[in-house]
């Protein structure tokens, strides 16, 4: 198998994709703009060849890049990055060397489209929230009319993750969202008070799963507005509602052979017409692993290995590397800098070090969403879970109050 990895070593921990896949036997072809030097020793174990180019944007030098492994080691098989920024790409590569294991360019806009999502949601039979393709300020407010009132959110129509994201909560908001966002794609949606569940999976050729996960976490959204700090746990099972529209929304946005992050919400507060206390509905799809540290997570809360799952996905469509057990928690908490907290570092790694899997201080540039300070930790129980993070991040505790995840 001739397998193109798509910017290899960004981020750091995709390396063990490509490590799983050259285990598995195939040859992994990587195409980048890092120097060759500056790689991971173990992603250049990995690599049965690296093909730099200048800029990634420049498509011709990536076109030239895979035209240059087709002649060298024959046709290929996959084409893939993994990550969202890059399914353009993927897609365009694997049309022009007529790849067919992955999405093509005419597929993509379900995907990557929030208000395409919409319509998708209500043909699976998943709730969602009420959405208003952003235009005039007054189709805004008779939109934030029909649903009620505010508060609203709006996003970009098309992007991830929390940056250039608003809440908007009068009408003073609307005229500054409006003034900011000039003439920029969005969507806005009715605010719905709730917890954020993922359904993260790797489904094979058929789109039915081989593995599945999920994570709770404090809105990211809220982290980098808010400047709260961020409370992330792997939940040992996925809640059955959840998996359930998990399921649907991999067969009604059509996902073969891959490993995707859906995120939905689980009501705090009822939302007439819509889902009662404690149910979920779809918030959004992502085609590509969670970010971060949570494949990671996932191997520690599950006593698995995710990247060993999806290569042999990709290899021989199925999965040998099945859940082991025992299914834990696993927490991560960014703590910052700005708050005041009762229990030095030292007092936290004096308690919880035996359960801590992972410390370290995180780089600037990721600290407004991750902190400034990450802990990671495997804990047995919900408790154990609220006793970590009210000795962690006291002031943020209380965040993690519902007490019932199934």
């Amino acid at each position: 198998m001739n397998f193109v990895f798509i910017s290899p070593n960004f981020p750091d921990n995709f390396r063990n994709f490509c490590d799983r896949l050259h285990k598995n036997g195939a040859n992994v072809l990587g195409i980048g703009d890092a120097s060759y030097d500056s790689l991971n020793d173990e992603l250049k174990g990995s690599l049965t060849e690296y093909y730099k180019v200048d800029s990634m944007e420049d498509y011709s030098q990536v076109y030239r890049a895979v035209a240059f492994f087709a002649f060298k080691y024959g046709r290929i098989d996959w084409i893939e990055s993994n990550n969202e920024y890059w399914l353009e790409l993927d897609a365009k590569l694997r049309k022009d060397f007529n790849v067919t294991t992955g999405v093509q360019p005419d597929e993509l806009s379900l995907w990557k489209s929030k208000a395409a999502m919409k319509p998708v949601y209500k043909a699976a039979g998943i709730p969602s929230a009420r959405q208003h393709r952003v235009s005039a300020i007054e189709e805004a407010l008779e939109f934030i009319d029909e649903i009620g009132g505010y508060p609203v959110f709006a996003k970009p129509n098309v992007g991830v993750g929390a940056s250039e994201t608003y809440k908007i909560d009068n009408e003073d908001d609307l005229r500054a969202f409006f003034s900011a966002v000039s003439g920029k794609d969005y969507v806005m949606e009715e605010f719905i008070v709730g917890d954020i569940y993922t359904y993260d999976a790797i489904c094979d050729k058929n789109g039915d799963p081989v593995f599945e996960s999920s994570f709770r976490c404090v809105n990211v959204a809220d982290s980098v507005n808010d400047d709260t700090e961020a409370i992330i746990f792997i939940l040992p099972e996925v809640p059955d509602q959840l998996r359930d529209y998990g399921r649907k929304a991999l067969k009604s946005f059509r996902v073969k052979s891959r490993f995707v992050h859906f995120e939905f919400f689980r009501l705090t507060e009822a939302r007439k017409g819509l889902a009662d206390v404690g149910d979920f509905i779809g918030l959004e799809v992502n085609m590509r692993p969670a970010g971060g540290f949570i494949p990671d997570m996932m191997n520690y809360s599950h006593s698995t290995d995710v990247y060993q799952i999806w290569a042999d996905m990709v290899c021989f469509d199925r999965s040998y590397k099945n859940p082991g057990g025992p299914d834990r928690f696993c927490v991560f908490i960014g703590a910052k800098d700005r708050f005041t907290h009762t229990h030095s570092h030292e007092e936290i790694m004096s308690r919880y070090g035996d359960r801590i899997t992972m410390c370290q201080r995180m780089p600037d540039v990721f600290a407004a969403a991750m902190g400034n300070q990450m802990y990671m930790a495997l804990l047995d129980t919900e408790d154990d879970v609220r006793e970590f993070a009210s000795f962690v991040v006291d002031e943020q505790a209380p965040l993690l109050l519902p007490t019932l995840y199934k």
